[in-house]
């Protein structure tokens, strides 16, 4: 009965109104630095988290989790020429179009070359996605935890926990080599300027 009493403590304070659950909540994005960025939703330009990239740079370590909450860090690719197709939400119609664009591009790539889809999406959802629309090709993996990758890249929306639409290019070596953040979230990104960039990065690793 004592143990009982000790794992019923923490419920017991909460009922008793001395510890709430909202000061339990901790905001991971409290103090990291912002930007007014040239990315709109409507009319309204979208304030960004985390640090801004350039190209050149060595590419920050991130960890996310895919669908079985396992742990994918940027360091599992290694000697890869990774291409990461950022979205707000799988459950969004440009969203699904470009992660079926991408996934479908998997077969004319060489082995060399690694694709990812990055949301703040639960784990959850999009493996319901995936299954739903048949996206097995590429893995599609959650910033939900940590938002490790959203603040490493500044690409996490201020006030809303979502990252902003972008294609990120990282070389063999581990360099950031492209950028592409989309000027309207509601717009698809340039596939075409994204793969092409691609193509050229191969040519010369």
């Amino acid at each position: 009965m004592k143990l009982l009493r000790k794992h019923c403590a923490i419920p017991a304070i909460i009922s008793a109104g001395l510890l709430s659950l909202p000061a339990l909540a901790i905001d991971l994005t409290a103090q990291l630095p912002s930007r007014i960025s040239e990315v709109k939703a409507g009319n309204q330009q979208v304030v960004l988290l985390g640090q801004e990239l350039t190209v050149g740079q060595r590419a920050p370590a991130f960890k996310v989790v895919d669908n079985n909450f396992k742990t994918v860090q940027l360091s599992d690719f290694s000697g890869k020429t990774v291409l990461i197709s950022v979205i707000p939400s799988v459950d969004t119609g440009i969203c699904s179009l470009q992660t079926k664009r991408f996934n479908s591009e998997v077969a004319n790539l060489p082995d060399e070359v690694v694709l990812l889809t990055i949301s703040t999406d639960l784990p959850f959802a999009q493996k319901r996605y995936c299954q739903q629309e048949q996206v097995a090709d590429m893995a599609v993996v959650s910033d939900a935890v940590w938002r490790d990758f959203g603040s490493n890249y500044g690409l996490l929306i201020k006030d809303m926990g979502l990252l902003t639409r972008a294609i990120l290019l990282i070389d063999n070596k581990g360099h950031l080599q492209y950028q592409q953040l989309v000027p309207e979230l509601a717009q698809e990104p340039d596939y075409a300027d994204a793969l092409t960039a691609l193509a050229e990065l191969l040519k010369k690793s």
